[in-house]
């Protein structure tokens, strides 16, 4: 009898992750540092289209990544961090708290650099990661006090290291980072003091929490859409705009220390 996946969640998103990269490779998009124009046709995120008529790109984003380093990287950190999520989280928070804060780091990057196209899971996994740190410290877990506190240092080490890597590196997208964990670190928190209730408890508790999350979310979508709402630039409109339109365009005792990029900044 084959073993059991204990990883079902974890699995399917960095099946995903891989599929959409191995897609954009073989339909022509280089493997080492694809086009802007090719990580547009697959659905990254930039202001004048996702402030525009193509809102979907803030979550397609984080399915697309800036060549074969910046996805190892980032599935290596989503598989150590989701096998831990995975022991703590049911699926659907899981699964609804990862969507969440990738759609929250979309936005803060398009708050703060609403021209510069984004891509990359880091986003979602750095929100992964506040999401465990909130529930690990205000939630009362069936978990060993000392595994408990490894963890946490563990889990703000990655936090700390990632976000200090983030702010030196000219190229990678740290509002994405940091608009990711704040949305995980909110949300563990409001599902913490439930993760241990009955099942009717912890299902109506997520709901409260999901759909206050969905809200934030739309109202802050809208406020960056007013301030930062731009025409496609006239060099690209004819082209790019006919073209996207037409194409949609670890353990108990976690140990990560690699950096994991949204993107490589790639201007227009």
């Amino acid at each position: 009898m084959p073993p059991r996946n204990t990883s079902p969640i974890t699995t399917a998103l960095v099946g995903i992750n891989v599929a959409v990269f191995a897609a954009m490779t073989l339909t022509g998009a280089s493997p080492v540092e694809p086009t802007t124009a090719q990580l547009l046709k697959w659905g990254a995120n930039w202001g004048p289209l996702s402030l525009g008529l193509q809102p979907w790109r803030m979550l397609t984003s984080n399915y697309v990544h800036v060549g074969i380093l910046h996805i190892g990287l980032n599935m290596w950190c989503l598989w150590n961090l989701g096998f831990l999520a995975e022991r703590i989280f049911d699926p659907w928070t899981y699964v609804l708290t990862y969507t969440a804060c990738g759609l929250a780091g979309s936005i803060a990057s398009l708050w703060l650099h609403p021209m510069t196209p984004g891509a990359g899971a880091s986003g979602a996994i750095f929100g992964l990661a506040g999401a465990l740190i909130a529930a690990l410290y205000l939630g009362h877990l069936p978990i060993p006090p000392g595994a408990i506190r490894s963890t946490l240092r563990s889990l703000v080490a990655f936090a700390g290291y990632n976000l200090f890597f983030g702010a030196v590196s000219p190229h990678i997208d740290n509002s994405a980072h940091i608009g990711g964990l704040v949305c995980g670190l909110a949300v563990g928190a409001l599902l913490a003091k439930h993760l241990m209730a009955p099942p009717e408890v912890r299902k109506m508790w997520r709901g409260i929490t999901f759909i206050a999350t969905a809200v934030v979310l739309l109202v802050l979508f809208e406020m960056v859409r007013h301030a930062n709402a731009v025409p496609l630039p006239p060099a690209t409109q004819s082209s790019l705009v006919t073209y996207s339109v037409r194409a949609s365009s670890s353990s108990s005792s976690l140990s990560v220390s690699t950096a994991c990029p949204r993107t490589a900044k790639v201007n227009l």
